[in-house]
Formats: C-alpha cells, sequence, structure tokens
C-alpha cells in the first residue's frame, strides 16, 4: 500500500527544472507564500494566495492544471491534497521557491552592434521568444535610440530590465523573460495598433514599416490598411499580365510598380532624391524598404489592400506581392475598435 501512495505523490509533483520548461500560459501557477517574499520575488507567471488564507484556493480556475508552491515544499504538498480533493488537477514544487531559486539562470548573448531601427528591438523579441521564462538575453547595440527603446519595451511587454549600461558607445542590456498572468476576472486592455496608408511616398512608407515593426516587437497585434495611392507599394515590380480595360491600363501605366520606383514627398528630383535616400540608408545599415517589408510579413503584420480602391484604380489581386489580405471598410474598422492607436500616413 505504502509503494501506491509513494508512487501517486511522485505524480504530484514536479522539479524546478520541469517546471522551467513549462509554458506558464497553459498552467495557473500559484505562489503560496505570504505577500512580503512573493513581491521581493517569485518564479514569473505566478499569482499570490498565500497558504495562510486557504480559503482563496478554492477561487483558482478549473480549467487548466494548478502548480502550487511555498519556500521549501512542505506547504504545497498538503495543498495538493486539498485541492486534489475538489476536483482540481494539481502538482507541487519540490523543494518550492528555494529549488527554483538555486537553478542555473541560462544568459543567451544577442549581438545588435550595427543593426538601426528597428532591428535591435526585433531581433530582442525574436530572441526572448525562444527562452524559457526565468531565463535571460544579453544584449549589445550600438544604436542611441536602443536605450531607449529597450526600456520602454521591457516596460510593455512585462520582461524585466535587470541592467542597461553604456560604455564606449556600445550599450548593453540584460533582460529577463517574465510571464504575466492575471486571474482577477478583468478583460485585457487591447494594445493592437492599426495604420492607413493613402501615401505612395517612400520616406512615409519606411516610416510606416518601422513603426509596424517596432509595434510587433512589442508583441502588439499590427494590421497596416492600404487604400488608393497606397496601394502601389504593394504591386509586384515586373508586370502582371490580367485583362484591363483602357482606363485600367492608363492607370497602371501613370502609377509606380513597387516598392523600387516610389518617389519621395519632398525634394524627389525626378528620382534622384530617392536613390539618394536608399543609398544613404543603406551605408548607414538601415534596413531597406524592401527588408522592412519582409520583416513584416515574417512577424504576422496583416498587410491589407482596400478592394473598393483596388476596383476604382483597375489593381488586380494577381499584381499584389505575396501575403496580402484583401478587404473593406469593416476589415479596418474591426481593426481599429482593438486598437489603442490609429494612424493615417
Amino acid at each position: 500500500m505504502s509503494e501506491v501512495i509513494n508512487a501517486t505523490e511522485e505524480r504530484k509533483s514536479i522539479t524546478a527544472e520541469e517546471l522551467k520548461k513549462i509554458d506558464k500560459n497553459k498552467i495557473t501557477l500559484v505562489d503560496l507564500r505570504e505577500p512580503d517574499e512573493f513581491l521581493i520575488s517569485t518564479i514569473p507567471g505566478a499569482i499570490n494566495l498565500p497558504f495562510s488564507n486557504v480559503r482563496n484556493l478554492y477561487t483558482i480556475p478549473k480549467d487548466k492544471p494548478v502548480y502550487v508552491f511555498c519556500r521549501t515544499g512542505d506547504w504545497s504538498e498538503e495543498v495538493v491534497e486539498l485541492l486534489s480533493d475538489a476536483e482540481y488537477e494539481v502538482y507541487h514544487l519540490k523543494g518550492g521557491f528555494q529549488a527554483y531559486r538555486d537553478l542555473k539562470v541560462e544568459v543567451l548573448e544577442v549581438d545588435a552592434i550595427g543593426l538601426k531601427c528597428p532591428g535591435p528591438i526585433v531581433k530582442v523579441a525574436d530572441t526572448i521568444r525562444s527562452i524559457a521564462d526565468g531565463n535571460q538575453i544579453h544584449i549589445k547595440a550600438t544604436e542611441d535610440a536602443f536605450a531607449s527603446d529597450i526600456s520602454i519595451w521591457c516596460q510593455r511587454t512585462g520582461n524585466k530590465l535587470i541592467k542597461l549600461e553604456v560604455n564606449d558607445g556600445i550599450i548593453e542590456a540584460l533582460v529577463e523573460k517574465t510571464a504575466i498572468k492575471s486571474f482577477n476576472g478583468e478583460v485585457p486592455e487591447q494594445h493592437d495598433k492599426t495604420i492607413v496608408v493613402f501615401s505612395g511616398d517612400l520616406d512615409k512608407t519606411i516610416a510606416t514599416f518601422i513603426i509596424a515593426n517596432g509595434a510587433a516587437a512589442l508583441g502588439r497585434k499590427v494590421t497596416i490598411f492600404f487604400t488608393f495611392w497606397g496601394l502601389n507599394i504593394l504591386r509586384k515590380p515586373k508586370r502582371v499580365k490580367v485583362h484591363k480595360t483602357i482606363i485600367e491600363k492608363m492607370f497602371g501605366f501613370m502609377m509606380p510598380r513597387g516598392t523600387y520606383h516610389l518617389g519621395l514627398s519632398r525634394m524627389n528630383m525626378f528620382g534622384a532624391g530617392a536613390k539618394m535616400i536608399r543609398q544613404i540608408m543603406k551605408s548607414k545599415n538601415v534596413s531597406s524598404l524592401e527588408e522592412l517589408i519582409a520583416d513584416a510579413l515574417n512577424h504576422g503584420i496583416r498587410l491589407v489592400a482596400c478592394q473598393m480602391s483596388m476596383d476604382i484604380m483597375g489593381i488586380h489581386k494577381e499584381e499584389l506581392i505575396d501575403g496580402v489580405e484583401l478587404g473593406g471598410v469593416a476589415t479596418f474598422l474591426g481593426a481599429g475598435e482593438l486598437s489603442d492607436m490609429s494612424l493615417f500616413i
């Protein structure tokens, strides 16, 4: 009989190493220690329900497995028995918070030296998605704006900025991945971003995609809605054979086909200004417009072409680059209602 009991207890426990690998968004992680201990330090993603007020434990939702921990593991074993009787799927952390704290923290190096906005912050976001909660990344960058960007990025994503230093032009930041969870029943605030692109100017388009990629690096859902002259940004650079009316052919002839033919809003100088801007961007290691668009698609940014504007201007779906969706005003408004910022460019 004792062997059966021990086997059951073993199934209801987990090691610190195992807990670190679990996706905290798929479980409810509960810190049973007192609030003063919780405020000083806890496991990323945990909520605080002190063992001293055991009744609160039964307010935990049953929709996910529950993992509990205390200081050394004694209280959490008792809580497993209580919650199991209440039909929870529950496990406790062997050795408690002390065992988790004693784990060696892995630090991943991120080289963003020479990259220009939004390159460094995008690289940070991509890297931190690949590591477990509680592990850290050490970033080196040379763009002055990165010092501000990484601070704001950590504030808005909930990750912990442990260190930020500038030495001999090198900005070094140490960031710890932290899972933020809430079980107070409130609807989370929406932070999506929506951008309407009406202009087909090169400089305005570059600004659009820098903002969009920066927002995606913050973990925000971004929708860019292209209408009228902005549709030219999405056109393939080579001519696509589609049947067109005379008016549609005239529009197509007069409008730029794709990003390489966009002009500047000021000092275009018959296209010379646009070429100069591209050369300067390359010399300063700033991503080209085409690279920014590719990054946007890779990071799930929605590129939506206004169907009504396409019909008016004689642009066919076959002429658009891959990855573009077709939408109308409802698509734009639906995205806008979930956004806390909408831009018209």
